[in-house]
């Protein structure tokens, strides 16, 4: 019996045009002019976004579970009022939003058990002690 071998080939559209979402044709040169006009412009637009006026742009840490952790803890006080709001520079409290936050980081202690390092145990778990205990401390303020 004879073996029939597939041949396979290579399509290659070497159309200068483009078909639009709209089914509209349009010269292929026109098409990346837009393309980069609209990169330029979304560029501009978040610029002023990243850095606010007079901040210096501070490199930001790498980023690990621990310095994830870390991060939440800091939300969690944060609206607990046991820290001041970066951009307000105000104590602002939100208690649901804390316990929102710490409850956050015991699921992730959960779902992550047996997949942490020794370090990173431990952090979790001071972590969340220390924040119930803030929690507790602050609900009963009132």
């Amino acid at each position: 019996m004879e073996e029939k071998k597939e041949t396979s080939f290579t399509v290659k559209d070497k159309r200068r045009f483009v078909v639009d979402d709209s089914g509209g044709v349009k010269p292929e040169g026109e098409v990346k002019a837009e393309a980069e006009k609209a990169g330029s412009e979304e560029s501009r637009a978040q610029a002023p976004s990243q850095t606010r006026e007079g901040e210096k742009e501070v490199p930001l840490p790498e980023i690990d579970f621990s310095t994830f952790i870390l991060s939440l803890s800091s939300n969690a006080l944060l609206h607990l009022g046991l820290m001041e709001n970066p951009y307000t520079r105000k104590i602002e409290r939100n208690l649901s939003l804390a316990k929102q936050t710490i409850d956050i980081i015991a699921m992730l202690k959960e779902k992550t058990r047996g997949n942490l390092s020794s370090e990173e145990e431990n952090l979790i778990l001071n972590l969340l002690t220390d924040l119930r205990l803030k929690y507790v401390t602050e609900l009963n303020k009132g």
